[in-house]
């Protein structure tokens, strides 16, 4: 199983969700991260984040969705609602959900105001996958479809 976490920019919502994805997915499955328009680097402060959570990113880089070195049996988008973000919309035959997280290297404050930003979307990001590789196996694609969504909805507090 290949997921593919998409964002525009490729440096932060996606790389945290492939960084999350692959420490806690079982073996065969694997999830990548890119961009419509990345950015050429990865944000610093995902890439901390993951760190301190004992979370490998050795080998990311911010790259091109033309760039993917397999073809993604899903594609999930990670782009929020706040100023007014258009996420791409990727157009390979694959399963698609979306799960807005909204950018916290956007935030404008304090650290600690950015810090918890950060914090606060990471939370989110692994609460859906966590609960995506809860989902019982042999699910059909249209189960599987209607659990995404669903799972795109959750929150945290």
């Amino acid at each position: 199983m290949n997921v593919l976490f998409l964002c525009t920019g490729n440096s932060c919502r996606s790389v945290l969700s492939e960084g999350v994805f692959n420490h806690l997915a079982p073996a065969g499955w694997r999830a990548i991260s890119a961009g419509s328009q990345p950015v050429g680097a990865l944000h610093p402060r995902a890439v901390a984040l993951l760190a301190r959570k004992g979370i490998s990113t050795e080998g990311y880089h911010s790259k091109s969705w033309n760039d993917l070195p397999v073809t993604p049996d899903i594609v999930i988008t990670v782009c929020g609602s706040a100023a007014g973000e258009t996420c791409p919309a990727y157009l390979g035959q694959v399963l698609r959900a979306h799960w807005g997280v909204d950018d916290p290297s956007h935030v404008v404050g304090t650290e600690e105001e950015i810090e918890a930003a950060f914090e606060h979307a990471y939370r989110i990001i692994r609460a859906r996958i966590e609960a995506f590789l809860a989902l019982p196996q042999g699910l059909d694609k249209h189960q599987l479809k209607q659990e995404l969504d669903r799972i795109g909805g959750l929150s945290v507090s």
